[in-house]
């Protein structure tokens, strides 16, 4: 083989896709000396979205000031790409949940820090942000990042303030004419990679809003907090949110990148992929491997694999996915592209002792793979 691509989510909870990567690179160089790797780390949005970018596509972070979930100052940051024409920013950086630590309060988080973040790029020169959602803390439907990017937020009283998740009720108008000039101009795209309505059954609170801390009631409450919101943002921005897929990603911010930003939202492997101008890096590819921690039935809905594999068959170009865990009903990836799936557990354990295993697992599951391709075994590791 004379060219691989590497492009793995992370296994959560196990391995990043930065280690995956390596864990593949290293093997696939053992078997292949001289072979040209490329290395795509996947993104999801969340945590260490960033990092991932930086990875694939090269370029700098940029650290600066803002605000955290509980407008405390903190030290965030932001990627830049293609030399400064892009942005990535990862909500998680200002708005996650480990930086709300033990306090979860999903009713008085804010987004504001997030707003902060676009800003800057914007006003540094960037053409276009990527907006990651992901591991929020928060359920103010973006609101917070509007404000800080210059939308006004109007109480009863005639008053400006900041919404909340718990505060969105209070709205009696929004201006949006004074956001920021820089911002009007850039174009946003917001990484989401779910379907969920912003309010409902299926919407932001009820769905995500208790593992960031609320009860039933409070669940119900925030609910009706992001009907109240959508009302407004419909009579005054002329923006039905409520009928957009994804609008509930991340405690409704998706709903409020599309309305207050005027964002696209998109799957985030797409964004991945074009942004790594992986069409391009086809050329010449002899295999992709990608993988993802289980493959299912819900991986037919666009996520890493499904999208690897549609582009990299339009090319003609072979995938095998590597994944943990090989759901039922899987047999529909065949004909989006993948050649095969092989699972990395080698031993029926529990999931406590296999993630323990899973990394040596990766490399032998690699080596077992490369003997067949190239039908000789390849040197034996050094551990």
């Amino acid at each position: 083989m004379k060219k691989v691509l590497l492009v793995p989510d992370s296994f959560k909870g196990t391995m990043s896709s930065l280690e995956i990567c390596g864990i593949m690179e290293e093997r696939v160089r053992a078997c292949y000396p001289e072979a040209d790797v490329v290395k795509i780390p996947v993104a999801d949005g969340g945590e260490g979205s960033v990092d991932s970018f930086l990875a694939a596509s090269g370029g700098e972070k940029v650290t600066l000031a803002a605000k955290g979930p509980y407008f405390e100052d903190i030290l965030s940051f932001y990627g830049l790409l293609d030399g400064g024409k892009t942005a990535v920013i990862e909500m998680a950086a200002c708005a996650g949940l480990p930086l709300a630590g033990g306090r979860l309060c999903p009713d008085k988080t804010t987004t504001f820090g997030v707003g902060i973040l676009m800003k800057d790029a914007a006003r540094r020169g960037c053409k276009k942000i990527i907006v990651g959602l992901g591991g929020s803390a928060t359920n103010d439907f973006g609101a917070g990042a509007a404000a800080a990017a210059g939308v006004r937020f109007i109480d009863g009283d005639g008053r400006e303030f900041t919404p909340t998740g718990g505060t969105l009720s209070k709205i009696a108008g929004i201006d949006a004419s004074g956001m920021d000039a820089a911002l009007r101009s850039v174009e946003i795209v917001t990484m989401c990679d779910i379907d969920n309505p912003l309010y409902g059954e299926n919407g932001a609170a009820y769905i995500f809003a208790p593992q960031k801390g609320a009860n039933a009631e409070m669940v119900r409450f925030l609910d009706g907090q992001l009907r109240a919101a959508a009302e407004i943002v419909k009579r005054d921005l002329g923006f039905d949110v409520a009928a957009i897929p994804g609008a509930g990603a991340a405690g409704g911010m998706g709903g409020g990148m599309a309305a207050f930003f005027r964002s696209r939202l998109a799957m985030g492997i797409d964004i991945v992929l074009d942004t790594a101008r992986f069409d391009s890096l086809l050329d010449g590819a002899d295999i992709v491997f990608t993988g993802e921690g289980k493959i299912d039935a819900q991986s037919l809905r666009g996520k890493v694999v499904i999208g690897v594999a549609r582009r990299a068959k339009k090319r003609g170009v072979p995938v095998i996915a590597i994944v943990g865990d090989i759901g039922d009903d899987i047999e529909a990836v065949y004909d989006e592209g993948v050649l095969a799936i092989f699972s990395i557990n080698r031993v029926s354990l529990p999931f406590s002792k296999n993630r323990l295993r899973c990394k040596n697992d990766l490399r032998l599951t690699m080596d077992n793979l490369l003997r067949f391709l190239a039908g000789r075994p390849p040197p034996r590791q050094v551990m």
